[in-house]
């Protein structure tokens, strides 16, 4: 057994027997390279977290810049630090004026959790609604407004008072009563393979969830925070949440998550019970000076580009007699083959000439692509040519 199987085996728990096992010692924009030297090209933004890139000089000067001043001096909530505010003030005013107040956590799992909690605690109801095929995160709240039942069936029991309707179709909004104290529901589901709702069904959603007084919680983990070609996917569909959860990339390439909502909705966790919701780590002075950084690099990126880009790319990919269908907004892309075999073979390709690709875990046929919005048009170019190289050698069937 070689040094690298010990430290697995031994040291580190571990996802799967399959992990990609490459060692990686440095990475830098779309790139990350291994202890050889060997380029990969990054068409999956470390699972959709560095979405301007790896390393963006802005938020590792930013990282420096808190890392000398302070890092951890208090749980959330207690004492008044600049990186959470500056956060929460350039986050909400990107925003509508209706979300304009943040808690930050640790990640997009617990931004759910957070907003499950909020919904019940606002509305004093607790059946919850959500969808087929959706993926919230492998918390137990989380886990239980999934869609994947592969993926629960071992950990049960879970949350009660879950319904999951039929993501897309108006006929099934009406499991949303009046005994609903939210429906939670990816503006864009992700795991599914990038399932994007059409803008009627979205606004008839917002439409009664307002009408039976249940919260709506758009989960932007995924689709937000430029991934789906605008700021926050929601803007594509003329809706707002009254509970928006983030996470992923909106560190800038650190771990943070957030649950926003009104100030008047956020006020229940102050109090019967105080203390409604609590953590040690959320809101982390250096993690927030990160996310605050990225945020600036952000609103520099030219989502016209963006958007150009990646229709070239799926239209390009359309053209190929191997793929079957191609789901894509922004530089969120699922592509379909023959297989999950399939699949494995383009990402196996990938790991041997340089680039990194994935899959859905809810859509094992479907082949995920995800780089950093701030691709350029030459490094597209040369992405689409390694995946077209890669599908070029898939068995004809």
């Amino acid at each position: 057994m070689n040094e690298k199987n010990v430290f697995f085996d031994r040291y580190l728990a571990q996802t799967t027997r399959y992990p990609f096992a490459l060692e990686i010692e440095r990475a830098s924009g779309i790139y990350l390279y291994d202890t050889n030297g060997k380029a990969y090209m990054d068409l999956i933004s470390g699972v959709g977290v560095s979405a301007i890139g790896h390393s963006h000089p802005h938020v590792v000067d930013a990282i420096k810049s808190q890392a000398e001043k302070h890092l951890h001096v208090m749980v959330y909530g207690e004492f008044i630090q600049a990186p959470q505010s500056d956060l929460a003030k350039k986050l909400t005013a990107l925003l509508p004026a209706s979300l304009n107040c943040c808690y930050f956590v640790n990640s997009g799992a617990e931004a759910i959790e957070a907003s499950l909690k909020l919904a019940k605690r606002v509305t004093k109801r607790s059946k919850i609604v959500s969808f087929r095929g959706s993926y919230h995160g492998s918390t137990h709240g989380a886990m239980s407004v999934s869609g994947n039942e592969i993926k629960k069936q071992a950990f049960r029991p879970l949350l009660p008072d879950v319904y999951f309707i039929r993501f897309n179709e108006l006929s099934d909004l009406a499991a949303i009563d009046n005994q609903t104290s939210c429906v939670i529901v990816e503006t864009i589901q992700g795991d599914a393979g990038v399932r994007i709702p059409n803008r009627e069904y979205m606004s008839a959603l917002r439409r009664r969830c307002t009408e039976v007084g249940a919260l709506l919680i758009l989960d932007e983990i995924q689709a937000g925070i430029g991934r789906a070609g605008t700021m926050f996917a929601f803007e594509q569909f003329d809706i707002e949440p009254d509970i928006l959860a983030l996470g992923k990339a909106l560190g800038g390439g650190m771990p943070i998550g957030a649950c926003i909502s009104s100030k008047e909705k956020m006020e229940q966790f102050t109090e019967n019970p105080m203390l409604g919701h609590i953590t040690t780590f959320g809101g982390h002075p250096l993690v927030c000076a990160a996310a605050s950084a990225g945020i600036d690099v952000l609103k520099q990126v030219d989502f016209d580009q963006v958007n150009a880009i990646g229709q070239h790319i799926a239209e390009t990919l359309r053209k190929h007699p191997q793929v079957r269908e191609v789901r894509q907004r922004g530089y969120f892309f699922a592509i379909d083959l023959g297989s999950a075999e399939d699949v494995q073979a383009v990402v196996d390709f990938g790991l041997q000439h340089g680039f990194i690709g994935f899959w859905f875990l809810s859509c094992p046929w479907s082949f995920r692509i995800a780089p950093p919005v701030t691709m350029t048009r030459d490094e597209a170019d040369l992405a689409l040519q390694l995946i077209l190289s890669a599908l070029d050698v898939l068995p004809t069937k």
